[in-house]
């Protein structure tokens, strides 16, 4: 996928630059700049909007656009006033000033109230399923600085329960979706598939008269079905289901960094039967409710607070399923 995103990007580019090279530099007789001179502008910028988003984040290059096209209209607005006529004749400036309100809408509603995502795997079975696209509430944990994802008003904490979004911490510029189940200074523990928070058993009951099965991509096999037990917890405020596969460990041991931050505040127990982690500072702890299906914080370590996105609260479509579409986020 991010490589067809990449050739996308590229082919843009090239097509607007072909465009842009042949079309008519002058207004036509409605007053308009051709359609071949518009289209150009539009897939050069589509195009280095997506190469731009390989080498930063998607927030980064939607606030270098403000950042641009404000300049432009500032531009175009001196030039207006500049011809008696009260019309910019500068084919940039007069095009391109145009996206600034666009552009600086989106980023608004994208940075600061909510966020669409795609759940692209089974970590978070059975609430979440794979072809869900979902909002994320961006104000949840405090209004942030834009990039540097600092708090600038508090409007909200992170949870016990909450289903949130973040930066994957070994590549920030992925995505990751799980659940919280621990929060600073907390004691996590997993063992023998029991979770427990400072030494408080998270409460579950068994809902496996019938199985879970649900089918699943795996490399070199195709698809395969998975059966699993079906289980309600209880964490925080919230009350939702999870899925426990019983011929599965708690732990691949072979799946554990071995030097993410802070690993030395966990311990793992050599058979892979559980581990225990103490939360740092200013750090979560994040677990797939699909439990043994989920490569989380067991896995790669602590989530940093500057590297939350928000918290997900509804399915807004799912074209495989439209019986999802409306569906609250547990």
């Amino acid at each position: 996928m991010p490589t067809t995103m990449l050739a996308g990007a590229v082919l843009a580019l090239i097509i607007g630059i072909v465009l842009y090279a042949v079309s008519k530099k002058q207004r036509e007789d409605n007053g308009e700049w051709s359609g071949a001179l518009q289209w150009g502008y539009l897939l050069m910028m589509v195009g280095v909007f997506g190469l731009l988003s390989f080498a930063m984040s998607f927030t980064a290059v939607l606030l270098l656009f403000v950042v641009f096209t404000f300049a432009v209209w500032l531009w175009h607005k001196k030039q207006l006033k500049a011809n008696p006529r009260g019309q910019d004749n500068n084919h940039f400036t007069d095009y391109m000033s145009g996206f600034f309100p666009i552009i600086t809408v989106v980023f608004v509603l994208r940075t600061f109230v909510a966020e669409p995502f795609q759940i692209p795997s089974s970590s978070m079975r059975p609430g979440l399923v794979v072809g869900d696209f979902i909002l994320v509430n961006k104000s949840a944990y405090g209004i942030r600085v834009p990039v540097l994802n600092n708090v600038l008003i508090n409007t909200g904490s992170v949870q016990h329960g909450d289903v949130a979004v973040f930066n994957y911490p070994e590549n920030t510029r992925v995505n990751y979706i799980k659940r919280v189940v621990g929060l600073p200074g907390d004691t996590v523990e997993y063992k023998d598939k029991m979770l427990s928070v400072n030494g408080q058993p998270v409460a579950d009951s068994d809902k496996s008269t019938d199985y879970y099965h649900y089918t699943e991509m795996v490399p070199g096999l195709g698809s395969v079905q998975i059966d699993a037990e079906q289980y309600r917890e209880t964490l925080g405020a919230h009350a939702f289901d999870i899925l426990k596969m019983p011929q599965q460990p708690p732990v691949m041991m072979q799946g554990v960094r071995a030097n993410f931050p802070y690993r030395d505040q966990c311990e793992y127990a050599a058979d892979g039967s559980g581990f225990k982690c103490t939360v740092p500072a200013g750090q979560y702890f994040m677990m797939g409710d699909n439990r043994d299906n989920s490569e989380d914080s067991r896995y790669w370590g602590f989530v940093d607070d500057k590297l939350m996105v928000g918290k997900a609260f509804f399915v807004w479509m799912n074209f495989g399923d439209m019986s999802r579409i409306g569906t609250q986020i547990r």
